[in-house]
């Protein structure tokens, strides 16, 4: 479909500039909201729009638009009342480390809704797709799901020919990763000790599948993360039973790897022990999953097929998730990495438009033809999925491949600029899944955003503390990042300085020398609260700027004279008295005073988005699709409205020291007023 290329006035001002300076060269120095620097402007810019999408913002779609007071959490999207795992993988791990409150609550409670209602061996999940077969299934101890909603949990792919499907093992998988990785940025005493035996029920139902004679792990039909496009082995009579999934193993290594680091924060030497184990057997499986040419098949049926062995005449397809998640995640080194790249690179119709699609060319082994819904290039075989490309950008991130980066931001900014950051994108990331509706919102669709951003230092926390690992492109000579990164209960501000290996570290102005050629190590107690580090990289050495701060003023200048907003006003001075009450009165609700401060934001961010509209600084979408962009704006701010309401009544019931202060504190409020 015809796609609207609008921009703002800064973008035609930036198009002009670097028109002046001729080809070949970069305008000198960008500052933006979130990013600043010099050399390579539009790089700096891409990453600044970034992180713009996840606040809110008068130009673009934005995470909080995801929020629903249902759960008082994340929400796949407008179409979609669910949480899955396999869609909100990329993006949840490429953003955790700059999520903040109320965006860690938010998340927790949606991840919640896998972890709340998981396997137990004995409870009953009913499953029902419309009008279809009814299903009582009951899920082993430790399985996660596909999707859930509060009493809603599907231990398997819901869609397809469910009846045959295996429980959702590499769902599993990713779910132990994403909160893993969210408890070691944490490193909250109290959530580990919640959350580290479920994550190990999980873990064991998993090593309930390897086979022990290869140390590869058995998987049944749509038991990928990427479900249903893998069917399992299709036996000589027709019938389908379980293969070697290589994706499994691979998702496994990299969740085993938190975990361990979870269980040395625990002090769990034992268990630490335990999980290393698993997981180098589990390495030594690998290479009956791997190419001559070195990367990673899709699967091994257990008669010796194999299927994803690019140009074969049976399964001659190239698939990307294993080989992209193996470098991503460091599950290979990084010779092997590069022999990985190098194939995916080979392939030009792997990347057709600027995004990465699951294979190429068409499946040839699902249980269904590659026709309707199934067709090559338009949901599980060969559509594109963000999910997919957030972890995509890590591997390129991880080789420096900073211009396949660049290409897939660019990519994103035609769905963005016009209100459609649908999911999947069918013609082969081209285009959105449900043209029908006036604007399109997913998860899944902020995963290269997210990832442009993680990308820059990796990010690599342990029970030890934390590496950055800086891949700055290198036409960018200076860097600072002006939002917080989290470490425990530290907020770092991150700079950098020139190109190329690491020369020098700065920790709050403090020569800093834990660090090597390629990355910087902090051990927990190495920063504060609040500390700034800057990274001179190559022979640019830059003494550290005065570092960068939060955004933002305390509380936002809204008017309320509109009659629109008007309605609110009642709702947002309760909402101020109700935040001012909790600073003045020290009482710990970081949460709270956060969900609070973010509601005011977007009711701010609707003013600001008037004001561009008026001055043409924001070209008008179509008549129904800017009714609707419009209107979301509203809807966002209501329900962050009614959603921090019903928590906060909720705590009139609430068993909890801290919750009832804080219930007691918004009653008081709200009879006053």
């Amino acid at each position: 479909m015809p796609r609207q290329h609008h921009f703002t006035l800064f973008t035609a001002l930036l198009t002009i500039c670097f028109a002046a300076v001729g080809p070949g060269r970069a305008a000198e120095r960008f500052s933006g909201k979130y990013f600043s620097g010099s050399g390579d402007v539009e790089y700096l810019q891409l990453l600044d729009i970034a992180r713009r999408m996840f606040a809110p913002d008068p130009e673009f779609q934005n995470m909080p638009m995801l929020y629903t007071p249902a759960w008082n959490g994340l929400v796949e999207g407008p179409t979609w009342g669910a949480w899955w795992i396999q869609n909100s993988y990329g993006t949840t791990y490429c953003a955790l480390p700059f999520y903040v409150e109320p965006m860690t609550t938010f998340l927790q409670n949606s991840q919640d809704l896998w972890f709340d209602q998981m396997g137990d061996g004995t409870t009953t999940r009913p499953f029902q797709m419309g009008n279809g077969p009814k299903y009582e299934w009951i899920p082993p101890d430790g399985c996660l799901c596909d999707a859930a909603s509060p009493g809603w949990f599907v231990a398997k792919q819901g869609d397809g020919r469910v009846g045959i499907h295996d429980w959702g093992m590499e769902f599993t998988a990713a779910g132990v990763l994403m909160q893993a990785e969210l408890l070691l940025i944490s490193r909250d005493p109290e959530a580990i000790a919640k959350y580290l035996p479920k994550l190990e029920r999980s873990a064991n139902f998993i090593e309930s599948r390897r086979d022990r004679k290869n140390n590869l792990f058995l998987a049944g039909a749509a038991g990928n993360l990427l479900a249903p496009s893998y069917a399992g082995w299709k036996k000589p009579d027709g019938t389908y039973d379980k293969a070697y999934l290589a994706g499994l193993s691979i998702t496994y290594i990299a969740a085993l790897d938190r975990l361990i680091e979870l269980e040395k924060l625990a002090a769990f030497s034992d268990k630490a022990k335990l999980y290393a184990e698993r997981r180098d057997l589990a390495r030594k499986g690998l290479p009956e999953v791997t190419t001559d040419e070195g990367y990673f098949i899709k699967s091994l049926d257990p008669d010796g097929t194999r299927h994803g062995v690019f140009g074969a005449a049976r399964h001659g397809y190239f698939e990307t998730s294993p080989n992209h998640d193996a470098i991503a995640f460091r599950v290979v080194d990084k010779p092997q990495a590069e022999r990985i790249y190098a194939k995916i690179a080979s392939i030009p119709g792997l990347r057709p438009h600027g995004f990465v699609i699951p294979n190429y060319p068409s499946l040839d082994d699902m249980y269904e033809q590659p026709k309707g819904l199934w067709e090559f290039g338009r949901w599980v075989n060969g559509g594109h999925w963000s999910t997919c490309e957030a972890r995509m950008l890590m591997a390129y991130y991880r080789l420096g491949k900073h211009e396949d980066a660049r290409k897939s931001m660019k990519q994103l900014m035609k769905f963005a600029r016009t209100f459609r950051m649908d999911n999947p994108l069918v013609d082969f990331g081209d285009n959105v899944y449900q043209p029908g509706e006036p604007i399109n919102l997913c998860y899944d669709t902020f995963g290269p955003s997210a990832a442009l951003i993680r990308g820059l230092f990796e990010y690599l926390y342990t029970a030890e503390g934390l590496r950055l690992i800086p891949h700055i492109p290198p036409g960018i000579t200076a860097l600072e990042q002006k939002f917080p990164i989290r470490f425990g209960k530290s907020r770092l501000f991150i700079s950098t300085a020139g190109s190329g290996p690491v020369k020098a570290v700065q920790i709050d102005g403090r020569a800093y020398d834990n660090f090597d050629a390629e990355s910087v190590m902090l051990p927990y107690g190495a920063v504060q609260e609040t500390s700034f580090i800057h990274i001179e990289l190559g022979d640019a050495g830059s003494p550290a700027g005065p570092g960068g701060a939060e955004i933002g003023s305390p509380w936002p200048a809204i008017s309320v004279d509109d009659p629109e907003l008007g309605k609110l006003a009642d709702r947002l001075a309760r909402l101020r008295a109700f935040h001012d009450r909790l600073a003045r009165e020290q009482i710990p609700a970081d949460y709270e005073a956060a969900h609070a401060r973010l509601a005011a934001d977007c009711i701010a961010t609707i003013q600001q988005r008037r004001k561009l509209k008026a001055a043409a600084k924001i070209t008008p979408l179509p008549e129904k699709s800017q009714a609707a962009a419009d209107k979301s704006y509203l809807d966002t701010a209501t329900r962050l409205l009614d959603g921090l309401e019903k928590t906060l009544a909720s705590y009139e019931e609430s068993q909890e020291p801290r919750e009832q202060q804080v219930g007691r504190l918004w009653q008081e409020v709200k009879a006053s007023r």
